[in-house]
């Protein structure tokens, strides 16, 4: 049952409530039938009613509990009515990445299919031209990333003195990848009397405070504990080796031990590991591929069609695919690292779970990351279920993999590389200069002197104690003067006596 609050009074919404009862537009609710629901999720529920009565809402969910329609659908209903204008879109929807926004745009297709809309998608990757054409023709609906926005916008392509509705999505996203004063900017350039629609999965401290720096007397929709995971959700943990090899041989096994493994998403933390465990996968004859945030936009976008139709069974990503994408059929998440932020956690397990089904979570842990792990533990409020290990803390039947896990490490490193210090050849010593013999039988200027080197450098130093100004002393020092390796030119010319 959701629990609602409007300014401090809190109102139990009615259960099982239909999409009848929610004020929507025939044409709304036609396309809804034609989907294929027929009850709205308790944030639909809750949210919808009062999107309607154009109030600020705050709505607070659980990924994967059907957000985006809980103001796709209010927002279909209000646009039947007016007409957009050129460069001056009705409403704006923030999202903090690419794959989002385009999802926002998917539901407004399916959704719209008869509504006379247009709908704009402002994201990087994509060409300024086409953009730009769109946004001439009016945009009813325009989807962006903060980035792109403000850069149309400063190029005169873009006004948003026309907006009446503005939806930021993700909000704790939005504040992790650091868009909070692009938003703030953004914000300040729509009139001031909008319609504020703030979402997030999860309401931390700062969240609070954009939201009311954002809205005004917002209704607020919480239908969760705050960062709770999905109970649908089976969360396991595994303990393995530190050694990039052995944490590969464990998710191999993991990934073959699993029950009813449908497909699954593997989160690593950085974008080169990424790369490298797909590739280990296909090695091992794994249907994989990889998404992370250098790829191009039509790769990635490429690579998520192919694992929505399952052409693509793994997909080995970063964070970029821990929030909002909606592919409901995910059977399986894999860590192949813990979170270093705790409420990442809760997101990369929300990919699975998703519209009531059942799923299943594995997160591999070694000694390094235990703080993680303990972070997450408290985050939740519960430990993970830990798997059966064994003393080298790799899963028993992964031992045998051990050996190949480790010559493909090996095989995965540059063929070309800058030796080790070890391994470099030691520099060949420079030859000391060799002291000049003396010749008996050529006279010199100083034959019959009797000073001894080390009584004149005893005389030097005690003239020079500090040693300052003294010129280093040479192997021909002590070498008479006609003697010397470097003797002037003129000196070995002939000289006529006549």
């Amino acid at each position: 049952m959701a629990s609602q609050q409007i300014g401090s009074k809190p109102i139990s919404e009615k259960p099982q409530m239909t999409f009848d009862e929610l004020g929507l537009s025939p044409k709304v609710l036609a396309a809804v039938e034609r989907v294929g629901y027929t009850e709205p999720t308790p944030i639909q529920a809750g949210a919808i009613p009062h999107v309607l009565q154009k109030r600020d809402v705050l709505g607070t969910a659980q990924t994967g509990t059907g957000k985006t329609a809980s103001f796709t659908l209010p927002m279909l209903t209000l646009l039947e009515k007016g007409r957009a204008r050129a460069r001056m879109p009705r409403t704006l929807i923030l999202e903090p990445t690419r794959e989002l926004a385009a999802q926002v745009e998917e539901n407004f297709k399916i959704y719209g299919s008869g509504h006379k809309l247009n709908v704009a998608l402002l994201i990087g990757g994509v060409s300024f031209d086409e953009q730009e054409k769109k946004l001439m023709r009016g945009a009813d609906v325009l989807i962006a990333t903060p980035g792109r926005l403000l850069d149309h916008f400063e190029r005169g392509k873009l006004l948003l003195t026309g907006v009446d509705i503005l939806v930021i999505d993700e909000a704790d996203r939005m504040l992790d990848m650091g868009f909070i004063p692009d938003i703030e900017r953004i914000c300040k350039l729509i009139p001031f009397t909008r319609q504020t629609l703030f979402f997030s999965a999860t309401m931390p401290n700062e969240i609070q405070k954009l939201a009311d720096q954002f809205l005004h007397n917002p209704a607020r929709v919480e239908v969760a504990a705050r960062s709770s995971a999905a109970l649908t959700v089976t969360q396991n943990v595994v303990h393995c080796g530190s050694k990039p090899a052995e944490k590969r041989a464990a998710l191999r096994h993991l990934i073959d031990n699993a029950a009813d493994l449908q497909n699954a998403i593997i989160f690593c933390n950085r974008k080169r590991d990424v790369a490298t465990v797909a590739r280990s996968l296909e090695r091992h004859g794994y249907n994989a591929g990889a998404l992370h945030g250098d790829m191009d936009q039509h790769a990635r976008m490429k690579m998520l069609a192919s694992f929505k139709d399952l052409s693509t069974k793994l997909l080995v990503a970063s964070d970029v695919a821990a929030r909002g994408l909606d592919i409901p059929e995910v059977s399986h998440v894999f860590n192949f690292d813990v979170p270093t932020h705790a409420e990442d956690y809760v997101h990369r397990i929300g990919r699975t779970g998703r519209a009531g089904r059942s799923g299943a979570a594995y997160t591999l842990v070694s000694k390094s990351d235990q703080k993680y792990l303990d972070a997450v533990e408290k985050l939740i409020g519960k430990p993970l279920i830990e798997v059966s290990e064994n003393s080298t803390g790799v899963p028993h039947d992964a031992q045998k993999d051990d050996a190949k896990a480790e010559a493909d490490n090996q095989s995965e490193q540059p063929e070309t590389r800058k030796p080790r210090r070890s391994e470099r050849k030691p520099r060949r010593a420079a030859p000391k200069p060799q002291p000049v013999a003396e010749k008996a039988s050529e006279p010199t200027r100083d034959a019959g002197k009797t000073t001894e080197p080390a009584k004149a450098e005893d005389s030097q130093r005690a003239r020079n104690p500090k040693g300052t100004n003294r010129r280093k002393q040479t192997a021909n020092d002590n070498v008479p003067f006609a003697e010397a390796d470097h003797v002037p030119a003129f000196l070995l010319r002939s000289v006529s006596l006549n």
